[in-house]
């Protein structure tokens, strides 16, 4: 990840996570700028401070109504439930495409979240290839426990979940509160509507992912 995206998801001084800051501009700065477009220009230091401000102000209006949950989040997703067996929890992340689910009780409310990384740990393993010597040494021990295993002793309880109005810097605080790769999607009553993924919110976010590393992006 390049400092730039690190300094993203960092945690924000308290000066203000609400606002995308403008940059101070010096009258130099503004000087040297207007010196280079061809033209007799009749405008102050000071109006075209004005003119920034005003233009900053609509461009922050445009990304938060862009930036919405609902827009950018991924929709429907099967979930999981407390009592769903790790096996099954691994299938129904390979079939989805992720590697994160919402885990939801009765009528729908999440209740925590379920990833990789916790499967792996149940699994006494940092990653699939240290997983990989287990699996032939310790194969039937390693089956009972897919079987025997519920999703409610693995998952991450409360889950950080953003509604699906939240915009730009609802999502940004989120993101910036914990290390999870996505988060589930609620309506006003905590039921899930689906799983926002934080390269989704990158994408929308227009920055380079190619600068990104994969383990970064999944």
């Amino acid at each position: 990840m390049t400092e730039n995206h690190l300094h993203l998801f960092q945690e924000p001084d308290h000066a203000s996570i609400d606002e995308i800051r403008e940059l101070e501009l010096s009258d130099a700065d503004i000087i040297d700028a207007m010196r280079e477009i061809p033209g007799y220009i009749d405008i102050t230091t000071t109006d075209f401070r004005t003119i920034y401000h005003l233009a900053h102000a609509h461009a922050v209006e445009r990304m938060n109504s862009r930036m919405c949950a609902r827009n950018l989040m991924r929709s429907p997703i099967q979930p999981l439930n407390p009592t769903t067996p790790l096996y099954q929890a691994a299938g129904l992340f390979v079939r989805q495409g992720v590697k994160a689910l919402p885990v939801v009780m009765g009528g729908g409310l999440v209740s925590g979240i379920l990833t990789e990384t916790d499967i792996l740990k149940r699994l006494g393993a940092d990653s699939f290839l240290e997983l990989l010597p287990r699996l032939l040494e310790q194969c039937n021990r390693l089956a009972e426990c897919c079987h025997e295993t519920a999703t409610s002793t693995m998952m991450t309880s409360p889950a950080v979940t953003v509604t699906e109005r939240a915009g730009f810097s609802e999502i940004m605080c989120a993101f910036r509160s914990h290390g999870g790769r996505s988060m589930p999607v609620v309506d006003d009553r905590g039921r899930l509507v689906g799983l926002l993924m934080r390269k989704d919110f990158l994408a929308a976010c227009q920055l380079d992912l190619e600068s990104l590393d994969e383990e970064t992006l999944d």
